[in-house]
Order: C-alpha cells, then structure tokens, then sequence
C-alpha cells in the first residue's frame, strides 16, 4: 500500500507543518531572516525525505518536526529575551545612504550591488539615487527610504487643506456569511445589519457577496452577480 502510506504520511506532514508554522507566529512570513528561511528549507527538506523514505514511519516525521520545532522555538524566545542574541541571528538594520551619500563597503558587507540597490529603490516609487536622502537596508532584505525633501509627496498640513479624520472600514459580510465577530467588536448585531440591508433593497445576508461599514459613511453592500442561462 505504498500510495495509501504516502497520503498519510503527506497529511500527517501537512497539520505537523502547519502547527508548528502557527506555533511560531506571524512574524516568520511578515520579516523573514537568514535564520528563519534555513530553518523553513530544513523543515519542509525534513519533511519531504520522510515521507519518501519507506523506512521512515510517521512517528519518526512526527518527532523530527517536533524537536527541530522546539529547537526554533527556543532560538526565537532567546532571542526575544537577550538583545545580543538578537542582532547576531536576525542582524542589524543597515544605513546604506546616509544624507545622499552610498555607503558602498556597507553594500558589500551584504553582498548588495548597485543595480540591485536602485531595484529596491524603484519598487519604493522613486526611479533615481540622488532623490534618496537615506535609505536602511532591512534585516529582511528590503529597503526603507527617506527622499529629500524637494522629492517627498506634499502631505494636506503642507498644502494647508484640512484632512478628514481616518477610519478603519469592517468587513461585515463576506461570501453570504457574516462576520459575528467583526460585527460586534463594531458595536451592532444582526438585526441592526438586515435593517441597513433592507434600506439597500437586500432581503437576506446570503445574497451578499461582500458589505462593508465605514463610520459616518454607512454600509457598502455588493449583491452575487446573477448568472444568466442560455
């Protein structure tokens, strides 16, 4: 049964990955550092040998995520407690322009070249160096920039215009399903939701493919296409 023990053990690999990646946190995709990616290369090769080894059983996958995730784990909490442990596995941020000049011996040190510093620079919306007043080479690998002034985006108190107040819009239905939570950290419950649905001509929650509320503006509701038959 060769092709029934691969299934399981694919699955068995899948939930442990997937629980130790949730044991971990968010941080592991959002800021991902040269530890972080060895350790998910290791986990996902781990994984991966066992499952087409026939002499490695499903305890022998299950224990192997188990210890490699503790060990991450532990790397993690140290780092967390002691600063020192921190910088030396994750690394420090790197000024690589300072007021317009390029540190070029600060690119080196992290294998950066030129082109690949102006391709970081572009994807931050600016398309020359010399508009760059500085720039940070993040442990992540990207590039966080400060323009000069005559190249920043004017603001509203620059233009003396008065900005409106910003909110935060709540998703309240997605899919014809609504969002329980959302609606109550809202403040509103359901019957509050089917009055503004109703006033929008919506008879049920379920017709809804998304809706959304934005205070002082009201619900935004966007009904399922209807399929026409042919």
């Amino acid at each position: 049964m060769p092709f029934f023990n691969i299934l399981i053990e694919l699955f068995i690999g899948f939930f442990a990955l997937f629980s130790i990646t949730k044991l971990l946190g968010k941080t592991q995709f959002a800021q991902i550092t040269p530890f972080d990616f060895i350790s998910a290369l290791i986990l996902g090769e781990m994984v991966g040998n066992a499952i087409f080894d026939p002499e490695v059983s499903v305890l022998h996958i299950l224990f192997a995520v188990a210890v490699w995730g503790v060990l991450i784990y532990t790397v993690e909490w140290l780092s967390q407690k002691f600063k020192s442990i921190r910088a030396f596995l994750e690394g420090r941020p790197t000024l690589v322009i300072d007021k317009g000049k390029i540190h070029y011996n600060r690119l080196k040190k992290n294998m950066l070249d030129l082109n690949q510093l102006q391709t970081l620079i572009r994807a931050k919306g600016h398309f020359a160096l010399n508009e760059i007043e500085f720039a940070i080479l993040e442990t992540d690998g990207s590039v966080s920039v400060l323009p000069k002034m005559k190249y920043a985006p004017a603001t509203a108190e620059d233009v003396n215009v008065k900005g409106k107040e910003v909110t935060l819009p709540r998703t309240f239905i997605i899919d014809g399903e609504i969002l329980k939570k959302d609606l109550k950290e809202a403040g509103f419950d359901e019957a509050w939701l089917r009055e503004q649905l109703k006033k929008q001509h919506i008879s049920s929650y379920k017709d809804v493919l998304f809706c959304e509320w934005i205070e002082n503006e009201g619900i935004y509701a966007m009904k399922y296409e209807k399929t026409s038959t042919t």
